[in-house]
């Protein structure tokens, strides 16, 4: 075989792998977006239903599905069963994430109180990001599937006993007749703040699927490598949470989450310039960091406007919140999958 037929040969591997792997970062981002959907479509029922039975029975209904979604997991083999396990989760999480932040923001009504208690709460949230992805690849690599989603759906289990034991689940009506979704969703305010949450984690939702898939074929990342990734952002992510939870209160939660967008916005222009894992530690540091700047800044504002403009309807302003949560969630990956294919990471081609 001479050389240029060698090279053809290459280039006519590499191009294969290329469209493998941009058909594999479609199907990969229609599983992580279908949670998210779901979420959000599930979200504004979940909300007036907090207002009317209170928060323990959605809370601990919200385990349940999460645990026979991980069981389903780790027995599923086909696509669409795993795609309908991960689409159940996104049920369980509007349970959870709605009851959660609404008995926060009821149980801390001083405004700084509930800033530090909901910076906690969310930085629960990037433990389990942080925890993830290396404890999967590792437990995958070495047992196989099935072993990460048992040993989860085991803690999940834990999490419901503590749960029953603990908030012991029974209907208690949460608030007073208030103002609707639709009264909420009008408020401009509102919709400045949910805003904020969705640009401000659109960047990353949208890296979730597509960066491994991009690491794999730039330089052959292994799954170790493909987890760890994403580190940084968990690792700062819950620093920022903690530290601007109660340090936006001072400083103006408006002026944290500008901060927080105009960082985001530099980091992801320098994502696609990383030819290692390496180059992607400064830059998803301070990702992670500016989504918690603004998470720890809007999640408590929002409890705040309802505080001074509406009637304290906590279970549907969180619903809202989480729905803006999620619509990053869902628009990212649905997108990130085609625009990949189309016009090559970051926008150009970069193979």
């Amino acid at each position: 075989m001479t050389q240029e037929q060698r090279d053809k040969y290459m280039e006519e591997q590499r191009q294969h792998r290329h469209e493998t792997l941009s058909e594999e970062n479609v199907h990969v981002g229609l599983m992580f977006g279908s949670k998210a959907l779901v979420q959000l479509i599930t979200n504004p029922f979940i909300g007036p239903v907090t207002n009317k039975i209170g928060y323990t029975v959605p809370m601990f209904t919200g385990f349940v599905v999460m645990f026979l979604s991980t069981l389903m997991f780790a027995f599923g083999s086909s696509y669409g069963m795993l795609w309908f396990a991960r689409a159940l989760q996104g049920i369980g999480s509007a349970c959870t994430s709605t009851s959660g932040m609404g008995m926060l923001a009821q149980a801390y009504p001083d405004d700084a109180e509930r800033g530090s208690a909901m910076g906690i709460a969310l930085g629960g949230l990037a433990l389990g990001v942080l925890i993830g992805p290396p404890y999967g690849g590792v437990l995958y690599g070495w047992a196989g599937k099935e072993l990460p989603f048992i040993l989860l759906a085991l803690l999940a289990l834990g999490d419901g006993t503590l749960q029953f034991f603990a908030l012991q689940p029974k209907i208690d009506r949460g608030e007073p007749e208030g103002s609707g979704i639709k009264t909420l969703i009008t408020d401009p305010y509102i919709i400045v703040a949910a805003g904020s949450i969705t640009i401000g984690n659109l960047g990353i939702a949208m890296l979730e699927p597509s960066l491994p898939l991009w690491m794999m074929e730039s330089w052959q990342a292994s799954s170790f490598e493909r987890g760890a990734a994403f580190i940084p952002a968990s690792i700062s992510y819950l620093i920022g949470t903690n530290i601007f939870g109660p340090l936006a209160h001072k400083i103006g939660r408006w002026l944290s989450g500008f901060i927080g967008l105009v960082v985001i916005g530099f980091c992801l222009l320098m994502i696609p310039s990383a030819e290692s894992v390496k180059g992607l530690i400064i830059p998803h540091f301070f990702m992670g960091f500016s989504i918690g700047m603004i998470d720890a800044s809007m999640f408590p504002m929002m409890g705040y406007i309802v505080d001074k403009r509406h009637v304290g309807v906590y279970g549907s302003i969180y619903a809202i919140a989480d729905a803006a949560f999620c619509f990053a969630f869902a628009l990212g990956p649905f997108f990130s999958g085609p625009l990949v294919r189309s016009l090559g990471f970051g926008g150009f081609e970069l193979y």
